[in-house]
């Protein structure tokens, strides 16, 4: 159940990433609470403090009370947080051995890794991978793809997102860039088939499904945020420009800097978050 990350991180914490703060060890704390009450507290907090007891180079022992169960895991939840890779395998570990020994609800991923985000713990579960984001900046959040597209496509966008993330943190920039502009060309396919008050979306690609798009929704919001993802989409197309799809010019492209790759994935996931509300508007509206 360990999760899979570099194995440097063991030992010493990426560059620019800081120890967990106690308010958010708090909070998980209070996730270990929440599971401990729908059945036996004292074997719910030993089996967390399982987990986080290797995590700080200590063998696990059983406490003498329930009440001490308590302190020790608190302050091994504590030491713990000096690490992040190692608390948040060691709160992901514990957390499905309770869930797989059945009769406890356990809190999904999306809310661990919500709670990581609110507090700058600049990394996200994505079994049976830890990945690394952005470098601890924040990067625009991209809401769940709309459930009328087919659960194998909504999870396929989700891991080029995933992907994107993990390649800006390994320095490839560019190729984090491709990965997003990939997302945002494959979500545009989604619009296929819905029906606008000037016929249905035909189109087989990017800029043949935005001109439709725009054609049908003049002077609108969406017709100017598919502007500007055709400008974005232009030049990170062009060999002078991002030389993300069709190479770049040798003599007169550039390298795309890693502060470049972050303005151009948080700009294409802005994009990619509205074209997904818009495309849930569109197909209950009433030309469908």
């Amino acid at each position: 159940m360990s999760l899979i990350f570099p194995g440097q991180w063991r030992f010493s914490i990426p560059d620019g990433v800081q120890p967990i703060d106690n308010d958010a060890v708090h909070e998980f704390y209070g996730l270990v609470e929440r599971i401990a009450a729908q059945g036996i507290r004292w074997h719910v907090l030993e089996t967390f403090k399982g987990s986080f007891a290797p995590a700080i180079g200590q063998a696990h022992y059983r406490s003498s009370s329930e009440s001490w169960a308590e302190t020790d895991l608190r302050n091994y939840m504590e030491q713990a947080a000096h690490n992040p890779p190692l608390f948040l395998e060691a709160f992901h570990d514990a957390t499905e051995t309770i869930r797989q020994q059945g009769g406890y609800v356990t809190p999904d991923l999306r809310l661990v890794n919500k709670l990581c985000r609110e507090h700058n713990i600049p990394f996200e579960i994505d079994p049976p991978k830890l990945i690394k984001i952005s470098s601890g900046q924040e990067v625009i959040p991209v809401p769940p793809v709309p459930a009328t597209l087919e659960e194998s496509s909504a999870q396929t966008l989700h891991e080029s997102v995933i992907r994107s993330d993990q390649l800006i943190s390994e320095g490839h920039f560019r190729e984090a860039v491709q990965e997003m502009l990939w997302v945002l060309e494959s979500l545009s396919t989604g619009f296929r088939g819905v029906l606008l008050p000037t016929g249905e979306v035909r189109g087989k690609y990017f800029n043949q499904i935005a001109s439709e798009l725009k054609s049908a929704n003049p002077g609108t919001p969406l017709s100017r945020a598919l502007e500007w993802c055709e400008q974005l989409h232009g030049y990170l197309s062009s060999p002078t420009g991002g030389g993300v799809r069709h190479g770049a010019d040798l003599k007169g492209g550039i390298t795309i800097t890693e502060n470049e790759s972050r303005l151009f994935c948080n700009l294409i996931r802005s994009y990619v978050w509205f074209l997904q509300s818009e495309y849930g508007r569109l197909r209950t509206s009433k030309h469908v």
